[in-house]
């Protein structure tokens, strides 16, 4: 019998995968960064500045790479932000750690070879690394980094005051690391715009951002080949389907709808069924095939007749009618869509007040549901139904609307899209705190663990207590300026606490996990900044007055960027557990993020 081939994986590995990708990502990252063309199989051109798309879209053959772009993934689907940032802190964290554990590989315990001990070595700093960024990150952030941010306002994206100017400028530095300086204001006026129509009354922002973010799908329409310019907001829910039926004259009375799950007229077979053939006198009057096809056509009569008693007009079917149902449809002047998808009918259940019904037999007024109008909607090449409702701001204190983003190829409307609904994840991330309990935020710490950026601000005797209650961590949307202040300050905050513990406790033989993570934040702005190595030290020296001209940069929110280090932190230590890899011959029969690591299973390291 063949041996399954086993791959003994080293720390070097680790970082050259880990190093191919941060190749990659660099072409693109920061505000020099261009974007990256790749050609498909298909002949298909993509060109995008996406981390998260550019990373996906690569043919990984190594696991840890496909590893990495999961962890990446994960992320980038959570916050929104932060992909090509992930993987240069990670390539900096590992190089360090390399560099570490090849020094002094026996710094913890020893082994057999030298390879195995700098592979434990590597595993130790890292774990110790994620125990340190849960416990004491959040900490040195509100005690180093708040103070020098401050909190925007999400109460109105429409306001024209300096203070919620702030959020759009944030908004602003968004689009333009995903779409570049041409759309950036463009489409953060339409972000605004549709938060506006959507914003609930007497409501929490991140409610509505929320439901946006879970009905993105069914609530945008992509147009390829029409100018960016033509993007807009249209009343009322977009079905991305067609009339099955002719659609009649539009009528001025308000119209109504109701929302089929199933089939209206009876199968003749379905799945499991056994069709019992008889021929001669076996064969009955009340059981013949005939007789079964001409009651199911009565019974569509009988279910359209219903409806009409209704005053229906609107059918939307989740599933494929026959041609019977369509026939007396058409002939009672009704409207039909067909296959509508369970993310449009979520949504126009939910608009609305109705729920969908599979027994038309059973059908009650709580049903029907009331439509100011339903018509033909031509999108480009594509025509959809287009409905809107009829009491719905009354009811649900909106105004619903549709987005429709237009781009001259297809791949740069679905970069558009994919940015839109990014920027809601951003914007939900950015509304969570730091520290959620305030019981946490009166823990008392000696000053000595805590010391801010300017030694001034604090004096040696105050306890973090005062300096927390100073700057409430529990207000959401805390925000600083791009450009790697966060990495600075933070950089900075890490090393007045490593200069702390060395004083207090003796780590002569012990390597401060600090220490490694101080190093590894300064490759981000060193590489902003690498087109101006002078603007890099500028940056890293200027004082912390924040003065307003820094908003040019743009700001990105403390709490996206907290996520961010602790997802690093995390992938950083799933790989460094990795042992082997065994390798297998599966055929690959999906292109989806659960089938990353179809090739190859990777064998965790024994502790």
């Amino acid at each position: 019998v063949k041996m399954v081939p086993l791959e003994q994986l080293h720390l070097s590995h680790v970082l050259q995968a880990v190093s191919a990708l941060e190749s990659i990502v660099l072409r693109s990252f920061g505000p020099e960064g261009g974007q990256v063309l790749f050609t498909r199989d298909t002949g298909q051109v993509m060109v995008s500045r996406s981390g998260k798309r550019i990373l996906t879209a690569l043919h990984l053959d190594h696991p840890l790479a496909r590893m990495v772009v999961r962890c990446v993934w994960k992320h980038s689907t959570i916050t929104g932000d932060g992909s090509k940032t992930f993987v240069l802190l990670l390539a900096s964290l590992l190089r360090i750690i390399h560099a570490t554990a090849t020094k002094d590989p026996h710094m913890f315990q020893p082994h057999n070879s030298t390879e195995a001990s700098e592979a434990a070595t590597a595993r130790h700093l890292a774990d110790r690394l994620l125990e340190f960024a849960l416990t004491e990150l959040d900490k040195l952030i509100v005690l180093n980094v708040l103070p020098h941010g401050f909190r925007v306002s999400l109460e109105n994206f429409t306001a024209k005051t300096q203070h919620d100017l702030s959020c759009q400028t944030l908004l602003v530095s968004f689009f333009r690391t995903r779409l570049g300086y041409a759309y950036c204001d463009f489409f953060r006026n339409l972000f605004c715009e549709l938060l506006s129509h959507w914003k609930v009354k007497d409501d929490r922002p991140s409610f509505s951002m929320q439901f946006l973010n879970n009905s993105f799908l069914a609530l945008h329409t992509q147009v390829s080949g029409v100018p960016v310019s033509c993007s807009r907001l249209i009343e009322g829910q977009v079905i991305h389907r067609d009339f099955a039926t002719p659609c009649p004259q539009v009528r001025k009375q308000p119209l109504k709808a109701v929302v089929f799950n199933g089939y209206l007229q009876p199968k003749l077979l379905t799945t499991g069924d056994v069709l019992e053939l008889r021929c001669g006198d076996k064969v009955t009057e009340d059981r013949g095939i005939v007789h079964f096809s001409s009651w199911t056509e009565k019974s569509v009569e009988s279910i359209i007749a219903t409806l009409q008693s209704f005053g229906v007009s609107v059918l939307l079917c989740a599933l494929k009618q026959s041609s019977a149902v369509l026939a007396a449809a058409t002939q009672a002047g009704m409207c039909l869509v067909e296959c509508v998808s369970e993310e449009e009918i979520s949504l126009f259940t939910q608009l609305s007040g109705v729920t969908p019904i599979s027994d038309c037999r059973r059908i009650h007024p709580e049903h029907i549901a009331t439509l100011t109008f339903c018509k033909p909607l031509l999108l480009g090449a594509h025509r959809y139904v287009h409905l809107d409702f009829h009491d719905c701001e009354e009811r649900l204190k909106v105004k619903p609307c549709s987005l429709v983003i237009c781009a001259p190829s297809e791949g740069q409307a679905d970069q558009h899209a994919c940015a839109f609904q990014d920027a809601f994840r951003m914007l939900l991330t950015a509304l969570e705190p730091v520290r959620k309990t305030q019981t946490a935020l009166e823990e008392t710490i000696p000053s000595k663990k805590c010391t801010s950026l300017h030694a001034d601000n604090i004096s040696n005797g105050t306890a973090c207590r005062v300096h927390l209650h100073q700057k409430c961590v529990t207000e959401t949307g805390c925000v600083i300026s791009a450009g790697g202040t966060f990495e600075f300050l933070l950089h900075h905050a890490l090393h007045q606490y490593g200069h702390s513990c060395s004083v207090s406790v003796n780590t002569s033989a012990v390597v401060p996990v600090s220490q490694l993570l101080e190093k590894a934040l300064l490759s981000v702005p060193r590489q902003i900044y690498s087109h101006n190595l002078k603007h890099f030290l500028q940056a890293q020296t200027r004082n912390g007055n924040m003065s307003l001209k820094l908003l040019d940069l743009g700001l990105e929110s403390v709490s996206c960027k907290y996520q961010l280090v602790l997802a690093v932190l995390q992938c950083l230590t799933n790989l460094l557990r990795i042992n082997m890899v065994l390798r297998t011959h599966a055929v690959l029969h999906t292109e989806s993020h659960d089938s990353l690591n179809a090739h190859s299973f990777m064998i965790p390291m024994s502790h």
